[in-house]
């Protein structure tokens, strides 16, 4: 029988990288951060135009752990709400995981205000990241006091694929955890790296950790001033080759492979940098293409105020629309004819009885997707 894996005692950080291996890595990965973020500090209301981004990047890092339900059906889901909403209560559950991710990023953010990143900020937003969902019940916020395990599920210990840290000895490992985020290092993507895979092997939380683990990248990069603000999106290099990103993080632990992921880390930072950088462009131009075609299509001074509305909302209740645009409510209407008229906005759901229909704005979703879901009619 194959023994399980156990959480390396060798001491973090590692004393040895093969720094010789991981140099040509090291200058493009932070040279396509600085040109994404020069991308990201030239959008005036980068929040905005990028929120799509943010719900695709808690997509993906939630189905690394399982979930199914897609960015439409998220946005869906929340056009409609949840009382109106026909989806099944496995597929509500994926949801509500997802927009948790969103919630629990954005406290994050919120804390980091005003403090530095810690252990704090790490157990605050994780009590966000469950609550309410599947997990709820498995001390949300609080590091774990019995032990936990990687394996298939209902497997016992013994079986297991990987053992973390033992919980009597958590706490001290988190305080060097810690204590690592705010030392000096050769390379901060190098050091966020080792961070973590740390995270992941010390396993802190009884459930959510993985996402948790993927959250803390953008936020370690705005904290030490590689992003202007934390809008990196890291997972859907992981998900893509997720049993790569799996098996690394497990041969740390098992062979001491620190260099190993560390080069897998910095291509996914490389990869998924130039991704986020097109991505952003393309929303950027999006914006400003649709700017002009707004006004020239309703002749409205509210042209821009409905744009704003859609880029936030790409799929949303025409109901909604008329209500929450800031627009008066006969000119919303019609505005709101005008767009699906064009074909710029597609009805995903018609109207049936008193429930509005549910809209949805391709272009911008697709961008988001990385691949052509929502079809225009225009």
């Amino acid at each position: 029988m194959t023994q399980p894996v156990k959480y390396h005692e060798g001491g973090f950080p590692p004393k040895q990288l093969d720094w010789q291996r991981l140099i040509p890595l090291i200058g493009p990965a932070n040279a396509a951060l600085a040109r994404y973020d020069g991308t990201l500090q030239a959008i005036p209301n980068a929040a905005v135009l990028l929120s799509p981004l943010m719900t695709q990047e808690a997509v993906l890092s939630s189905k690394i752990e399982g979930t199914q339900a897609t960015m439409g059906e998220v946005l869906e889901f929340e056009a409609e709400g949840e009382r109106d909403s026909d989806v099944s209560e496995q597929k509500k559950g994926d949801i509500q995981e997802i927009l948790n991710y969103r919630k629990a990023t954005r406290r994050a953010e919120e804390l980091l205000k005003e403090l530095p990143l810690c252990q704090r900020v790490v157990c605050e937003t994780h009590k966000v990241l469950l609550e309410g969902v599947r997990g709820q019940n498995k001390a949300p916020g609080e590091y774990r006091r019995i032990p936990n395990w990687i394996g298939s599920p209902g497997c016992k210990i013994e079986d297991a694929k990987f053992v973390p840290i033992s919980a009597d000895k958590l706490t001290d490992a988190m305080g060097r955890w810690e204590k690592y985020i705010h030392e000096d290092a050769p390379d901060r993507l190098v050091q966020l790296a080792l961070l973590h895979a740390e995270f992941e092997a010390l396993h802190p939380f009884l459930d959510g950790n993985g996402r948790l683990g993927r959250m803390l990248v953008p936020l370690f990069m705005a904290r030490k001033d590689l992003l202007k603000d934390p809008m990196f999106y890291i997972s859907a290099f992981f998900e893509r080759n997720r049993d790569e990103y799996y098996e690394r993080l497990l041969a740390v632990s098992r062979d001491g492979a620190w260099t190993d992921w560390v080069e897998f880390f910095l291509k996914a930072v490389i990869q998924q940098a130039q991704e986020n950088q097109n991505k952003a462009a393309d929303i950027v131009r999006l914006f400003k293409d649709s700017a002009s075609q707004f006004v020239a299509l309703t002749r409205s001074e509210h042209s821009v105020r409905a744009l704003d509305f859609l880029f936030q909302r790409p799929i949303l209740r025409s109901a909604d629309f008329v209500a929450h645009s800031g627009i008066p409510g006969a000119t919303a209407l019609r505005i709101c004819r005008l767009l699906k008229r064009n074909g710029i906005l597609i009805e995903l759901r018609p109207k049936k009885g008193r429930t509005t229909a549910i809209l949805a704005f391709p272009t911008l979703l697709n961008i988001a997707e990385g691949r052509e879901v929502f079809v225009s009619h225009g």
